[in-house]
C-alpha cells in the first residue's frame, strides 16, 4: 500500500470516527441495551452522521475524479464505487432504524410515513424536516442508480451525469435536515466537520455551476 493510499484511508476512517465519537458522547448509554427503541435511535443516529459523511467524500472524489485518478491511481475510482453502495446501504438503513425506533416506541411500524410521506404546505416545522430527509433519500436513489446503470443503455451513457448531479442537491437537503431535525450535528465534533462539508459542497457546486455556464 502506498504512503499516499495510507493517508487517504487515515483521514476517511477518522472523518467515519468522528461522527461515531459525536454520537456516543451525546449519548447516556446506562441501560441502553434493555430499551429496544434507545437503541435502535442510537444506531439510527449514527447511520445518519455516517451517511452525511460518505456523501461528502462521494461527492469530493466525484466531482473532481479525473485529476484524483491523475495523481493518485485508478484505486481512487474504485474506492468511489465500493463507497457509493456502501454509502447507500447506510442511507436506506438510516431511516429503516427511524421506522423500527418508532415501533419500539409505540407509535406503530409504518413505511409510508418513513419514506413516503412527503408534505408541499407542512403543518409544523418537524414535518418539513422530515420531508427534507425523505426527498434527499429519493434523490439520492435516483442519483446513486444513474451511476450504477450508466452504460445500461444508449439514454443512461448519454444523460447519466444529468441524474448523478442530483446526489450535490440531495447532501445539501440532507444537511438542512441533519441540521434542523438531528441531536448530533449541532453539538462538538462534528458540528465543525459538518459545517466544512456544507460550505466545500456548496463551493463545488458554485464553481462547477460556473464552469458549465462558461461553456454554454
Amino acid at each position: 500500500m502506498t504512503k499516499y493510499k495510507i493517508i487517504f484511508y487515515t483521514v476517511w476512517l477518522a472523518l467515519i470516527f468522528l461522527g461515531i465519537f459525536t454520537v456516543f458522547v451525546n449519548t447516556p448509554f446506562s441501560g441502553i441495551l434493555q430499551n429496544k427503541a434507545a437503541l435502535a435511535n442510537v444506531i439510527q443516529r449514527t447511520l445518519g452522521l455516517t451517511a452525511f459523511t460518505m456523501m461528502f467524500t462521494q461527492i469530493i472524489l466525484g466531482s473532481y475524479m479525473s485529476k484524483w485518478i491523475e495523481k493518485y491511481g485508478p484505486w481512487i475510482f474504485k474506492f468511489h464505487v465500493f463507497e457509493g453502495i456502501l454509502a447507500y446501504i447506510i442511507i436506506f438503513l438510516h431511516p429503516v432504524f427511524f421506522m423500527l425506533f418508532n415501533y419500539f416506541a409505540g407509535r406503530g411500524f409504518d413505511p409510508f410515513f418513513t419514506f413516503i410521506d412527503v408534505c408541499v404546505l407542512c403543518s409544523t416545522k418537524t414535518d418539513f424536516y422530515y420531508t427534507l430527509g425523505r426527498v434527499g433519500f429519493w434523490l439520492v436513489t435516483i442519483g446513486v442508480f444513474a451511476g450504477l446503470f450508466r452504460t445500461a443503455t444508449p439514454f443512461m451513457r448519454m444523460h447519466w451525469r444529468k441524474f448523478h448531479i442530483l446526489n450535490y442537491i440531495a447532501f445539501l437537503i440532507v444537511g438542512l435536515h441533519g441540521f434542523f431535525l438531528g441531536t448530533d450535528f449541532t453539538v462538538m465534533p462534528f458540528v465543525l466537520f459538518a459545517a466544512v462539508a456544507y460550505i466545500a459542497v456548496l463551493a463545488t457546486v458554485v464553481i462547477k455551476s460556473a464552469s458549465l455556464l462558461k461553456k454554454a
